[in-house]
């Protein structure tokens, strides 16, 4: 009988131990949160305050790009409940049925966004899928150390002295939108008189390019083996010690530049859409978007940021005046899909 109570006993602390872990486990997955994001969009701190204030763990995974994210969670079996897509993605993703439609209840602090910025929102007018995160635009930035006089346009692509030490985006409608700018043309369009002159423009500058880069330009310009990239200034500002700033340039050409908004969006089948919500509500706080700004050194579309930061910011949302937002394109992306597949061939 003693042997008999003893595995009785050995049962019931084993059947206990086994819905304890089943309940941690379960506990665990009902407080971790995970993101999908643009590598260095966000400071470590941010997270972490999220974390300690909400007792929960971020999974945070970074993309290069719009179309490896749109790939992966097409695919399917992605795992993550926030994602930051920019905006022609963000309306690719309602089409396809991807996105979980807002509850704006659930994000009081969605009053704090400016209006200006949510009047650009044209792939999602009436906010029901997106969130806006941040706004700026693309531009050309110069290492000054190796460049001397220069034409604040995107004609710096012509010059052949600066053969093999400039870089474009590995970014299609970035790469289109900078040439139909150049030409006088709206980067969305969809003439294909337009579409294949700017081809042609951006087949002579690949001439005098290294590559088309969107991982390492940043780190590339910062340590002198560029001299000239096209890109996201808050990617390079980032990594230059700020006593040596003065010798790099950010500048929007003079004929203009594509304007991005990337915004947060909650997948359909996001498995934690509570703790999602509250990761947007936090992010739309003035205090926490303004240290997100002085990481980025970009301005806010949160209003009230602007009383926190204490960065100087490399552009103002009123240098954005003659920059077009990208929109989406429907099947007429495909002008710029042949196009494209003919450039980087």
């Amino acid at each position: 009988m003693g042997a008999i109570k003893k595995l009785s006993w050995t049962i019931f602390i084993a059947t206990i131990t086994f819905f304890v872990l089943i309940l941690l486990v379960g506990c665990n997955k009902a407080n971790t949160l995970h993101i999908y994001n643009w590598a260095d969009y966000i400071p470590q701190e941010v997270i972490q305050q999220f974390e300690k204030e909400y007792s929960c763990k971020v999974v945070y995974d970074t993309y290069s790009s719009n179309e490896e994210m749109y790939s992966k969670i097409k695919q399917g079996g992605s795992g993550y409940d926030i994602v930051f897509p920019s905006g022609d993605h963000v309306k690719m993703m309602i089409n396809d049925g991807l996105l979980e439609k807002l509850d704006l209840a659930k994000i009081p602090n969605f009053k704090n966004i400016d209006p200006i910025v949510l009047d650009k929102t044209t792939y999602d007018p009436e906010h029901n899928y997106s969130v806006p995160y941040m706004m700026g635009t693309t531009g050309v930035i110069v290492n000054k150390k190796f460049v001397g006089n220069y034409e604040k346009s995107w004609n710096i692509y012509e010059r052949t002295d600066l053969k093999d030490k400039m870089t474009l985006l590995d970014d299609m409608r970035e790469v289109f939108g900078a040439a139909l700018k150049y030409l006088g043309y709206s980067v969305n369009s969809i003439n294909p008189e337009e579409i294949e002159k700017a081809k042609q423009l951006i087949l002579k500058w690949k001439n005098n390019i290294l590559k088309f880069d969107a991982t390492t330009y940043a780190q590339g310009i910062v340590n002198g083996e560029f001299a000239v990239v096209h890109g996201y200034p808050e990617n390079v500002f980032q990594l230059i010690p700020e006593d040596q700033r003065g010798d790099f340039e950010f500048f929007i050409p003079k004929e203009g530049s594509t304007l991005w908004i990337d915004s947060m969006v909650i997948l359909k089948d996001a498995k934690n859409k509570e703790l999602a919500y509250k990761f947007i509500d936090f992010i739309l706080r003035p205090e926490i978007a303004a240290k997100i700004s002085d990481f980025l050194m970009i301005p806010s579309p949160v209003t009230e940021a602007s009383k926190y930061v204490t960065s100087q910011m490399i552009y103002q949302i009123s240098d954005l005046q003659n920059c077009e937002i990208i929109d989406y394109l429907g099947e007429k992306i495909d002008l710029y899909n042949k196009a494209w597949e003919e450039i980087v061939k």
